[in-house]
């Protein structure tokens, strides 16, 4: 009986212990909650038009530079164990998938643009520069 109570609590600390150690650190839980109003940002650039739609797309441009920025800054914390790393490497990973995937959104909607008449957001600028422009000196 009490070898099996202990069996239980150990199990028990030791799920927690792993719940712990799978959850995002502090970085990368702040760099989650930027990116998902980034998202929303996105989200409300696709139900805009004209100008509000060019200026959230704008934001939410800011925004991605401003959490990959933040992401390749980023590293585990030191004295991490390896399985700490290799978890916190997951973490990681996902969210860099999620980076991508609203990055993908985002051509998207601004291919579809292109597709309707309408000139991406970088288009519009390199209207007024000359093919032999600056970016095209070598």
């Amino acid at each position: 009986m009490k070898t099996t109570f202990l069996a239980a609590a150990a199990a028990a600390m030791l799920g927690l212990a792993g719940a712990a150690i799978a959850a995002p650190d502090e970085a990368q839980r702040q760099a989650i909650q930027r990116a998902m109003a980034a998202k929303d940002k996105l989200r409300e650039a696709e139900a805009a038009k004209g100008a509000e739609r060019a200026k959230l797309m704008g934001e939410h441009m800011r925004m991605m530079k401003e959490v990959m920025d933040g992401m390749r800054a980023m590293e585990p914390r030191p004295g991490t164990t390896v399985q700490e790393r290799e978890e916190w490497m997951r973490e990681h990973q996902q969210l860099m998938r999620q980076m991508m995937d609203q990055m993908m959104a985002e051509h998207h909607m601004m291919m579809k643009g292109h597709a309707d008449g309408k000139k991406p957001h970088d288009a519009e600028k390199r209207d007024g520069q000359q093919k032999d422009g600056p970016e095209h000196k070598h």
